[in-house]
């Protein structure tokens, strides 16, 4: 397993069991990088070790935040796919890279970790 799927395992893995994500942001708002696949992604994190590495690495005005798993699934993500953005898991690395997925695949792929069927069906 390549080491953006072994992260993107984690993410899953970890948000299950912790029932939170984290982000990354600063007081003017969230990073929104373009990420290897072309496309703007609004990163998250499974941990806060995790979010605050990727913090220290924007900057030091950046800081890790935490988010109700619930929140994340029935507010964030949906804002998201309105604005047309994939997100990123566990971007790592002195760079921060890693996969992104639309949100379609992040729903069906946290759904299978929580035991919960497909989305859509």
């Amino acid at each position: 397993m390549s080491a953006s799927g072994a992260q993107t395992a984690a993410f899953f893995r970890d948000v299950a069991r912790t029932r939170a994500v984290w982000w990354v942001r600063n007081d003017e708002g969230c990073p929104v990088p373009v990420a290897a696949s072309g496309h703007e992604a609004f990163p998250y994190w499974s941990t806060e070790a995790r979010a605050r590495r990727a913090a220290e690495l924007w900057g030091p005005d950046f800081r890790a935040v935490s988010m109700p798993l619930d929140q994340w699934r029935n507010a964030a993500l949906p804002d998201l796919a309105d604005e047309d953005l994939r997100v990123g898991i566990n971007w790592s690395g002195p760079r921060l890279t890693g996969w992104d997925f639309t949100v379609g695949e992040v729903v069906n792929r946290l759904n299978h970790a929580l035991g919960e069927p497909p989305y859509g069906r």
